[in-house]
């Protein structure tokens, strides 16, 4: 819908509308979506994760429809995908078979299978790269060339060496503290999720639709209430025990014979990024009697270094915890004290920052304490859409002449303004 003020305003639409396309057309350089693709994956994901569609050759398409903007990005994305059918609906992806590209731990120095850095730039200097500037293709050729044959000659040393590579499936890490019954026990829930793109919002909302609008919810509001809640406007101190980044396998049953997950048809996979946090909770029911609760213990810094860091053992987490390292008293005789709690994020591609907020913000809502805004479900859920407001804030552009000269006309009526100079400001 549009706003049509005087004669003609159709046409000034059409004229503004031209005269954007114009400006595209005359800065803009001929890249294809793959080009987009590849020099701005990071982008892509978040645009797709806001979607809620996997589709990076049109999150690319997108982009550059948008000339780079997120925003209007993810709400082309989201319209293309209300066009969609829906034939199929996938098996729950099994994260513990994740193909692991990069995984660490913040709660152990060890873990089974090591610290497995990735690609990251958690430790670059954030110095700007200039001759980036004028990097052509001559030059990505050769860092290309030279970039592979390093990692060809680490992996020959490695196996002349006799060192296992990295497992492509990785156990997790907060599994050790489940069996020692350190986590505050839950009810499983095989209720059928609630699809948040099909239905309105409402409260109280189910889990699963909690973290689907986080999960498909602006990056950086969500990753601006985890702060907040960190922060003091929600009693959430996280520590990571596990991020993990990898690829997921996709599978749907047969549409008239379903069977167990080794009947599904494989249809590929997909990058995502999980975080499983944990919090300390006082009070909190369900850990195993006799069980030393607490926070983590050690820290996420350690001797890491390289692509893999070196040792990890499930017997090095089993040390930490049952030699003290993990603090808190007892919950002998009765099951009272402190307890560890998880909170949980699953995101499109690489939004590793995104993901952790997400976990911060789904233990907040779990608690569901409304004396903090973090905790507040409504107040959460309903901020973190970024088409709801982007559109929102966007429409107070638009035409508002008719409530504005109400207020107006309050105004003057309180500050007893002359008759002349109301008639000649109603004439503007």
């Amino acid at each position: 819908m549009g706003y049509v003020a005087v004669r003609g305003g159709g046409k000034a639409i059409e004229e503004s509308l031209k005269l954007l396309e114009c400006e595209r057309v005359s800065t803009s350089a001929p890249w294809s979506t793959d080009e987009i693709e590849g020099t701005f994956p990071e982008l892509v994901d978040q645009v797709m994760g806001e979607a809620s569609l996997y589709a990076p050759r049109l999150a690319a398409l997108a982009l550059k429809q948008a000339q780079g903007s997120p925003d209007e990005a993810v709400f082309l994305l989201r319209a293309f995908r209300s066009t969609l059918e829906r034939p199929y609906v996938s098996r729950p992806v099994d994260t513990a078979q994740m193909r692991v590209a990069r995984r660490v731990s913040a709660a152990f120095k060890d873990v089974p299978g090591g610290q497995v850095l990735g690609a990251t730039r958690d430790y670059s200097h954030r110095l700007l790269a200039f001759d980036l500037e004028t990097e052509g293709a001559e030059e990505l050729a050769e860092k290309r060339a030279e970039l592979t044959a390093h990692f060809d000659e680490a992996a020959q040393a490695s196996e002349a060496a006799g060192r296992e590579g990295v497992s492509a499936v990785m156990p997790r890490v907060l599994d050790y503290l489940r069996a020692q019954g350190l986590l505050a026990q839950v009810e499983a829930d095989d209720a059928e999720p609630v699809d948040a793109t099909m239905v309105p919002l409402s409260f109280p909302a189910p889990r699963s639709v909690r973290l689907q609008t986080l999960a498909r919810g602006m990056t950086q509001a969500v990753e601006a209430l985890g702060y907040a809640a960190i922060r003091g406007f929600g009693p959430a101190h996280p520590t990571v025990g596990e991020l993990r980044q990898g690829r997921v396998a996709v599978a749907v049953d047969h549409p008239l014979e379903a069977g167990g997950p080794e009947d599904a048809y494989y249809l590929g996979s997909i990058p995502v990024t999980e975080v499983e946090s944990v919090f300390e909770d006082e009070g909190a029911s369900g850990a195993s009697e006799g069980a030393e609760a607490g926070t983590g213990a050690g820290s996420g810094g350690g001797s890491v270094s390289g692509v893999r860091a070196e040792g990890g053992s499930a017997e090095g987490i089993a040390a930490a915890v049952d030699g003290g390292s993990v603090g808190g008293g007892s919950t002998a005789g009765g099951g009272a004290g402190l307890a560890l709690t998880v909170g949980y994020g699953l995101v499109f591609g690489r939004a590793e920052t995104k993901a952790i907020a997400m976990s911060v913000l789904d233990h907040c809502l779990e608690h569901g304490d409304a004396r903090y805004p973090t905790e507040d479900e409504e107040f959460v859920l309903y901020h973190v859409d970024g088409v709801e407001a982007t559109g929102f804030i966007s429409h107070l552009k638009l035409p508002h002449y008719v409530t504005f000269q109400s207020k107006l006309s309050s105004v003057r009526e309180t500050r007893g303004a002359e008759p002349e100079e109301a008639s000649h400001a109603a004439a503007l």
